[in-house]
């Protein structure tokens, strides 16, 4: 979570007797409060944390059903001490599954009594070993089980096939299947205008700002974190890993808190280290650059929680008729903090808490303006109505897209306009030359054969 959305979480939860829940994967492991970018206890103003520094480094990760069911949990409890739960979430998709009612694919039914576990792709692929293979060989087996699917994933886009594919090994059903089928539940919800969201007083805060200010400030915090000690948790991690390698222990460094930002990017450091072969430049020099790989990791995932908010929660929240609920809050300038933040935020929560409307999320700032002005009109254009979706190849570009949305931008783009032109002026001259061969043809086939007189 970011710094902003975790002090508006604690100033809210002071206000209005409320506690707080993490939503964040990495903040549930303990020991890492620097590099998991955790809320400092000086900082929590004494509001109870739930879901916070409470797993350990070998703990299995939480798949999202896991993370579900303990929120609800949490949630219920502090209901029913009459107090306000506030979910704080850098991991949208966990945050997401306890805001709407709809089970996501894959998540087993925790509560159906099914007891189905759906297990990582580590195991997953032990069992089904095609899931190993390369996207080309897992996409050709995907269009041969659920060629729906198939038509959906960019060709590149080994993750989602693998997923899919996945799905269909443990489930026996086709992903496509049980993806229309929630659809249609979710659609006949709607219908008979049962909300789709789980809770019925439910606000959504969305901390935002300007790009160029929002990576400036990402820029600064890791800055921040590298002063607070990040070298040294980063480290501690490290040891943690050749301590387990001593032990013949193998620790799967593509899950969990291992994939954190700030303890990849470090690792050929701290290899080059133990190593000892590097001189003391290139030590340094290997340093800056982590550091400096931590910085665009960091921006890159700021960028894509915003997508997910603009694209993903924005749409569930469309489909459930919801979007009201959403309210940006411009931190663009920190020190206008109680005006932009504080002071609507808390009018919003009053507003709601008293039954009495709540102003358009529009009407907030510019910035909300137009971010939310841009989805309506957009929204406007067209319906959802197939719940899968397709890829669209360009032939002139030879370029795939994953989403209508990003097909029509590519027709507008300069680099297809582009390709129109170049392939109209191939057309024309391999016309022209067309033209000249079947004209030689002709005449070749007119000329009268010259035969030699006898005398």
């Amino acid at each position: 979570m970011t710094d902003s959305c975790r002090q508006l979480a604690v100033d809210l939860a002071s206000r209005f007797n409320g506690e707080i829940i993490n939503g964040d994967a990495m903040q549930m492991y303990r020991g890492l409060p620097i590099i998991t970018n955790q809320i400092p206890t000086e900082e929590r103003n004494g509001i109870p944390h739930h879901l916070l520094s409470c797993i350990d480094l070998d703990a299995e990760p939480w798949r999202i059903g896991l993370f579900k069911r303990e929120a609800l949990r949490v949630i219920e409890d502090i209901h029913t001490r009459g107090k306000v739960p506030i979910l704080v979430g850098g991991t949208h998709y966990y945050t997401q599954a306890v805001l709407f009612k709809e089970q996501l694919v894959g998540e087993g039914v925790d509560s159906e009594g099914e007891r189905e576990q759906i297990t990582e792709f580590s195991s997953s692929s032990k069992k089904w070993p095609i899931l190993d293979s390369p996207p080309e060989v897992l996409l050709e087996k995907l269009r041969e089980v659920d060629p729906v699917m198939a038509a959906r994933w960019h060709p590149k886009d080994a993750r989602k096939i693998r997923r899919s594919l996945e799905i269909y090994f443990q489930t026996g059903r086709q992903a496509s299947e049980i993806y229309k089928e929630q659809f249609s539940q979710k659609r006949k919800a709607i219908d008979q205008e049962q909300g789709l969201l789980r809770f019925e007083n439910t606000l959504v805060f969305w901390v935002h700002a300007e790009k160029e200010v929002l990576n400036a400030r990402l820029d600064a915090r890791v800055d921040d974190m590298v002063k607070q000690g990040l070298m040294a948790e980063a480290e501690k991690m490290s040891d943690y890993l050749q301590e387990k390698a001593s032990q013949g222990i193998e620790v799967d460094q593509t899950r969990g808190v291992w994939v954190s930002i700030g303890f990849k990017e470090l690792a050929p450091y701290f290899k080059a280290i133990r190593d000892g072969e590097a001189s003391e430049k290139e030590i340094e020099d290997l340093k800056r650059n982590s550091l400096e790989l931590i910085r665009i990791a960091t921006r890159q995932y700021g960028t894509s929680q915003v997508k997910w908010i603009r694209n993903k929660l924005w749409q569930a929240l469309r489909e459930a008729g919801e979007t009201h609920r959403l309210y940006l809050l411009d931190s663009s300038n920190v020190s206008d903090w109680s005006k932009c933040i504080t002071e609507p935020s808390e009018q919003i929560v009053q507003l709601m808490q008293q039954s009495k409307p709540t102003p358009d999320p529009k009407s907030l700032s510019q910035l909300a303006m137009t971010e939310f002005g841009a989805k309506e009109a957009q929204a406007q254009k067209r319906v959802q109505t197939d719940p899968i979706g397709k890829c669209y190849t360009c032939d002139v570009c030879e370029k795939t897209m994953a989403s209508e949305d990003q097909w029509h931008i590519h027709l507008r783009s300069h680099r297809h306009k582009s390709g129109l032109k170049s392939a109209s002026k191939r057309a024309q001259r391999d016309e022209y030359f067309r033209k000249k061969e079947l004209e030689a043809q002709a005449a070749q086939a007119t000329q009268a054969p010259e035969t030699e007189s006898v005398s």
